[in-house]
């Protein structure tokens, strides 16, 4: 055997326990999860911003198969408050779940109950109570359930009332409502439901923000995105210096932009939202008269001025479109019985839905009763009818 110097044999020693260790950790065997909670996760997005949670969960039905309904709140499975643990050695909050740390994600920056939470992701803490429960958001998300909680890396706390709802044998985190620029995530479990608010602020900033990088992208290299980029803008009312700017890209871009009836008229509703109304009102003329300017478009076009209350305009678009598309007798048929009806001339609006009715093509055919309706409607003097 060879007889290794004081070093050598340290070195040895130290490297014989380091690839044991490695040993044993490729080695560690998968077990169920610990009392059979099983992992879940719930996602939804809104808009653009992911949010997330990931939890272990219970069931009311106790390690025994003990039945826990109503003994589940205010109990030693879920105390009130922050209650004493003595593994912990301080009172902690409940881990809003089993095992380890329930994690709360969001890809942005949101408003949590109307309070600022930057993004990232947090450890879930709850404190409940009776008539309120404490929802904490701590910035340690790695640990085991509660029992290493420290108030002093809180990110955020805020107060919520629960609220009743269906029976949840096994507790669940659940989407409950889904709106474009909000969401309400709840945790549920057994006859009690504990809603919170997750809103995203100037949600419209974030679609911006990823439309001005796409542009610089291959999304840059086509007339049809810059034109809805402004589109966007001009809908929202927000942004309306780049979207002029997006709109004149979309129309004069070297190699992409083109002149047409949906560039044009983009362009005039931006110029229109910016006061520019002589301005808007020239160029608008200019998009109907143009070659491209489909019946559809004018058709649309006249709807929107008679959702505005603009019926004079409406009716010279929807004259026009009867003009320019004479052998359409469906679609501009409409469109002028819908603006005679709302200029109160029932006579006019009834003689030009016969005349539509009477040349309703196949694919408008799934639509007629609700047509027919229309021309019953004032027919019976119904002075609602169209609107």
């Amino acid at each position: 055997m060879k007889n290794y110097g004081p070093i050598k044999q340290l070195l040895v020693f130290l490297c014989s326990i380091f690839f044991a260790n490695e040993l044993l950790a490729q080695g560690a065997l998968t077990f169920p999860p610990s009392g059979d909670n099983e992992k879940a996760s719930v996602s939804q997005w809104i808009g653009l911003v992911k949010v997330n949670v990931t939890y272990n969960s219970p069931d009311v039905t106790g390690p025994q198969g003990e039945d826990r309904t109503g003994k589940i709140y205010g109990t030693n499975v879920v105390p009130y408050g922050f209650a004493e643990d003595a593994f912990a050695g301080k009172a902690i909050p409940w881990r809003a779940g089993a095992n380890e740390n329930t994690v709360f994600y969001v890809s942005h920056d949101v408003k949590i109950e109307g309070q600022d939470l930057p993004a990232g992701k947090y450890g879930l803490h709850m404190a409940p109570g009776e008539d309120e429960w404490t929802i904490i958001f701590s910035k340690n998300y790695t640990s085991w359930g509660s029992y290493s909680y420290d108030e002093k890396e809180d990110a955020l706390r805020v107060t919520i009332k629960p609220e009743k709802s269906e029976f949840n044998e096994y507790l669940t985190f659940e989407f409950t409502e889904r709106k474009p620029d909000h969401a309400t995530v709840a945790l549920k479990w057994e006859n009690l439901m504990v809603p919170i608010k997750v809103e995203v602020p100037n949600i419209n900033d974030l679609y911006i923000a990823k439309m001005r990088d796409d542009l610089r992208n291959s999304a840059g290299f086509t007339w049809q995105n810059f034109r809805n980029a402004a589109e966007f803008c001009a809908n929202n009312e927000i942004n309306m210096e780049e979207a002029l700017t997006w709109a004149d890209l979309a129309i004069n871009r070297p190699y992409i932009g083109q002149e047409n009836f949906q560039t044009l008229s983009t362009k005039a509703k931006v110029l229109g939202k910016l006061g520019k109304t002589t301005d808007a009102d020239k160029l608008m003329a200019k998009a109907v008269e143009h070659p491209t300017a489909t019946i559809l478009d004018l058709h649309n076009y006249g709807r929107g001025l008679l959702g505005e209350g603009k019926n004079e305009k409406a009716l010279e678009i929807f004259l026009l479109n009867k003009k320019k598309h004479p052998e359409d007798q469906f679609t501009p048929n409409v469109g002028l019985a819908r603006c005679y009806t709302a200029m109160g001339e029932k006579k006019k609006a009834i003689k030009h839905w016969e005349v539509a009715l009477q040349n309703i093509p196949e694919n408008q055919k799934p639509n007629l009763a609700y047509y027919e309706g229309e021309l019953r409607k004032l027919k019976e003097g119904d002075s609602e009818a169209g609107k």
